[in-house]
């Protein structure tokens, strides 16, 4: 059993237990099994009725990005036969503060059993997870705690297919599926690390014509952001599909990689805690694909996409393995130069994080929060077999053996300074990147930081700060939605076919005025 499983089965262990007769517990939600259910972290989580609204969401949730303002209350269960009742109390884990302490009022409220532990990385329920209806509540109550019944499971869908039914009609169906291939690649690397079998997944998409024709083609890795997976990587498979047959991106063989992992995004990364995901990619799997595609095979031919975190993702392995790609075009990746972390230098003796962010993802998961994928791949693995913390999640202390570890091993702008001369006849002019000026997220600071490291040791690279764009719709550009992916993909063409007719087609003309 991994340490991991070791640590939740022994919380859910302690946290069922009975409270001691007659302590008083002026907040309590009872929550019931409507059927059998395994082990997983139940959480509750209650929105405040807005004034003259009598229609219930569709679902409550608490997130660090979108909804900062819930209330979320967690912990551990085992599992419970069909009737059971757990419950919630001022005494468990909370954001923002105790359950005692919510405001007095109206609430949305609904409860989530966890049960593979992903909530905290996806940000609301996913498949098999049991949920109960939205209810609306008076809290605290004034009289036997309310009680919510965990009624439903969420369905989980197979590709192509949503809630809705299907994405596709059966002539566009039949496209996609040949088009777009799904795979799930056995990597030994990963398996030994493990010790179990541990796949690679994603999808490949081919320009038309491909079938037809004898022809390599450029091709581009691709991997998502926080909080993403298949989900998102079909959605962008088919957007990259429908732009190349409409002659708005270039025809190259594009791979769609999942990153998502139990602890977060693995980046692509060798770490102690997630495994040798670097490894796994470009010895394994970029060999099998390209064994099995039509790509040019070579590293002018080879580029890296990605956004936030996938960004960090693309720029590590262009700065790692500078002569295997030619070049990465990224946007706003997560934290490159550990002087800026969330406006923090953790490298500074008396640091501290104060951050709601970390508070929160607390509450929602041990694990798979931003926060603490960021851990798992950055930090060193702790004698509890788990990855070592940062900081103190409720003190916001940072641990300076961990801080030092991260800025020695994992610091992008370092790495740059420390090994330039190394780098620099394969890294020279391969990385292109795009930063909101107005990131939430502060990380317009951090790749001005990587920018200087590299102007320091005069190396070449593009940098592109977008005046009055977040992190969230730097990509659009007027009716375009995805228009930094047009420009990068057209500059990735002209570097692998310079000399050839096809060009970028430019911005999406506006949708004519209705009026």
């Amino acid at each position: 059993m991994s340490p991991l499983a070791r640590a939740l089965l022994a919380s859910a262990a302690l946290t069922v237990s009975s409270p001691a007769i007659g302590q008083d517990r002026p907040a309590r939600i009872e929550i019931e099994a409507g059927s059998a259910t395994g082990p997983g972290r139940l959480l509750v989580f209650a929105q405040k009725v807005e004034p003259g609204v009598a229609e219930p969401p569709k679902s409550v949730s608490a997130d660090p990005f979108f909804r900062k303002n819930n209330f979320v209350a967690a912990r551990e269960v085992p599992a419970l036969p069909a009737g059971a009742q757990v419950g919630l109390d001022g005494d468990d884990q909370s954001y923002p503060s105790s359950m005692n302490a919510l405001a007095p009022g109206e609430y949305w409220v609904q409860a989530v059993l966890d049960h593979d532990h992903d909530y905290a990385y996806r940000g609301g329920p996913t498949g098999g997870d049991l949920v109960s209806q939205v209810t609306r509540l008076t809290l605290p109550a004034t009289e036997a705690p309310p009680r919510l019944i965990l009624s439903s499971t969420v369905p989980t869908y197979p590709l192509w297919e949503t809630e809705r039914g299907p994405m596709f009609s059966a002539e566009d169906r039949a496209i996609v599926e040949q088009r777009i291939k799904p795979f799930e690649f056995a990597s030994a690397s990963l398996s030994a690390f493990h010790g179990r079998p541990v796949a690679m997944r994603g999808l490949v998409v081919t320009p038309e014509g491909y079938d037809e024709g004898y022809e390599t083609y450029p091709v581009v890795y691709f991997t998502h952001g926080f909080a993403a997976g298949m989900t998102s990587l079909s959605d962008s498979a088919v957007g990259v599909l429908t732009a190349m047959h409409a002659g708005r991106l270039p025809p190259m063989i594009w791979v769609m990689l999942d990153q998502s992992a139990p602890f977060g995004t693995h980046e692509f990364a060798d770490s102690v805690n997630n495994g040798p995901w670097a490894t796994a990619l470009t010895n394994e799997l970029i060999r099998d694909i390209e064994g099995a595609y039509r790509t040019d095979g070579t590293a002018q031919g080879r580029f890296l996409m990605g956004h936030s975190s996938g960004g960090w993702a693309m720029l590590w392995l262009q700065v790692n393995y500078p002569s295997m790609f030619g070049g990465a075009w990224i946007s706003s990746p997560d934290i490159t130069d550990f002087t800026d972390y969330e406006g923090v230098d953790i490298t500074r003796p008396d640091a501290r994080i104060i951050s709601e962010m970390g508070r929160m993802e607390a509450v929602l998961g041990a694990y798979g929060g931003q926060a603490s994928s960021f851990e798992a791949v950055f930090s060193p693995r702790g004698k509890d077999g788990l990855p070592m913390p940062l900081y103190d999640r409720t003190t916001g202390v940072v641990d300076p053996a961990v801080a030092r570890h991260w800025r020695e091993t994992w610091d992008v702008s370092q790495i740059v300074r420390n090994r330039w001369p190394t780098l620099a006849p394969d890294l020279n002019g391969k990385l292109h990147v795009w930063v909101g000026a107005a990131d939430q997220f502060g990380l317009d600071r951090s790749v001005r930081n990587l920018e200087r490291a590299l102007d320091a040791v005069h190396g070449e690279a593009d940098f592109t700060y977008v005046p009055g764009k977040g992190h969230f719709d730097l990509y659009a550009e007027g009716a375009e939605r995805m228009a930094l992916r047009r420009v990068m993909a057209w500059q990735m063409w002209k570097r692998a076919r310079p000399d050839s007719a096809l060009a970028d087609p430019g911005p999406m003309p506006a949708a004519p005025s209705s009026r």
